[in-house]
Parts: structure tokens; sequence; C-alpha cells
């Protein structure tokens, strides 16, 4: 079963025939909300909005580790996470669909591993490659097969939020080689991986980023939303399309 998170702009999946929505109670506490599992084209989906289905939870405050515990109990055989993201490379503009390849990770205090407590013991992940490749070359022939254009390689700078960077910070994220900036990235990605579950990234670009371009001297948050309902229809061309390449054994 596919299990997608959605982000800012996808608190539901309009494609996805609804049969029911399970609350999941996991070891370490509540996820962001009950799971809605349905079908797409026949083939079973489960989605979890990530801020909650009323966006009340901020990237801070997300509970990665129950999200990821619950959708893995319920089935999930690789999971899809769609990201809003700010843009540092010029050539990447508001509206633009991104399958990252890469991760740098500037949070800090959020719960990143399953394996702790008196009685866990030490475990090192392989992180290399943090996204999944053969789900990553999925996404991009879903893609291609929707007709929707993506970039296949960028670096995802993952930050602690709320707030929205400073223009130094995002000089500095493209010093360290960022592409896009979000604030959801991690811990989702290694929580994935730590419990052995395909993970892959479909971000949309919304905005430039602080100090870049149209906000060279400010975030336009109304524009933002505009993108999110003009665009946010590429994502769920991409998720349609990869359930049914699944489906018919092409994927």
């Amino acid at each position: 079963m596919l299990a997608v998170i959605g982000g800012s702009g996808l608190s539901q999946l309009a494609n996805l025939d609804i049969s029911h929505r399970e609350v999941v109670r996991t070891p370490y506490g509540d996820p962001s909300g009950p799971v809605t599992l349905g079908r797409i084209c026949g083939e079973p989906v489960a989605f979890l909005a990530r801020h909650g289905y009323g966006h009340t939870i901020p990237p801070h405050e997300v509970n990665y580790r129950a999200n990821l515990w619950a959708l893995q109990k319920l089935g999930a055989q690789r999971i899809v996470s769609v990201a809003s993201v700010g843009s540092i490379r010029p050539d990447l503009k508001p509206g633009d669909v991104v399958i990252p390849h890469q991760i740098i990770d500037y949070t800090w205090g959020r719960k990143s591993t399953f394996h702790e407590g008196p009685d866990g013991k030490v475990t090192h992940i392989d992180f290399t490659e943090p996204y999944d490749a053969d789900l990553r070359r999925q996404l991009m022939d879903a893609a291609a097969s929707a007709g929707v254009p993506v970039s296949d390689s960028s670096v995802y700078a993952a930050t602690q939020g709320p707030r929205l960077e400073t223009a130094a910070e995002i000089d500095r994220y493209e010093r360290d080689g960022a592409d896009v900036v979000g604030m959801t990235g991690m811990p989702e990605a290694a929580l994935a991986r730590e419990l052995g579950v395909p993970y892959a990234a479909i971000n949309l670009v919304v905005n430039y980023a602080a100090g870049r371009a149209d906000s060279r001297h400010g975030i336009k948050f109304e524009a933002i939303e505009s993108v999110l309902q003009e665009s946010m229809s590429h994502v769920r061309s991409i998720i349609g399309e990869l359930v049914m390449r699944s489906g018919c054994g092409c994927a």
C-alpha cells in the first residue's frame, strides 16, 4: 500500500475514494490525525495530513515518530511525502515541482529516532542516500506520464521553523549546497529509513526564499496561497499516475 503524507496545501487527496478513517494509537503518542484509507483507481492508498486536517500543527511540533509508526502499522509499503518549499536557485520558480535527492538537516530538538530509552540499544542507519532510489525513479516516471515537468536533482534544507528564514541564512544554505528550503523533511525521512519503509518526496516550490528574486524584501504570503491553489493539482496528478502504474505493474 502507498501512503501519502500531505503538507501545506494538501490536506486531502481529491482523487481518493475514501473507505474509512482510522485512529491509530502508537507508543509515541498520537499522530497528526486519523489516517484516511481508500483507493485510487482501485489501488489501496493511505493519507495523513502532516499538520492535522485543520492545519493546526506547526512543523516543529509534528509528532513525526507517531505519524511514521502509524502508517507502517496500517501496512504502508512505501511513503511519499508532499511538502511546499522555498527556492534558493534562480531557475526553480514558484509552481515548479521538485523530486529532491539529498537533505541537509538544520533542525534541532525534535524526536528523531525510534531507538532510544533505557531499554534501547545504539542503532545506526545508513543515510548516505536519504531517499529511496527506486521510489524516486517511480515518481519521475509517473511525472513524465502525467505530463508534469519536474526537477529531479535538488538538495533539501530542513529548517526548524515555524518562522521563515533570514536572507543571511538562505545565503548560508546556498553555500552549503542547498537548492530548496522547507521545515518538515527531517526527521521524517530518517524515521522511515529506521522502519525500513521506502520513502521519497515531492516538493512544490511556492516562493523564492528570503532575499531572492521577488522575495528580496520579504515573503508575500498571499502569493504562496495562490501558487498552492494553482499548482497542487500537478502533485495530485503525479500521485495518481504513480498508483495507476503500480497497479498495472508498470512501476
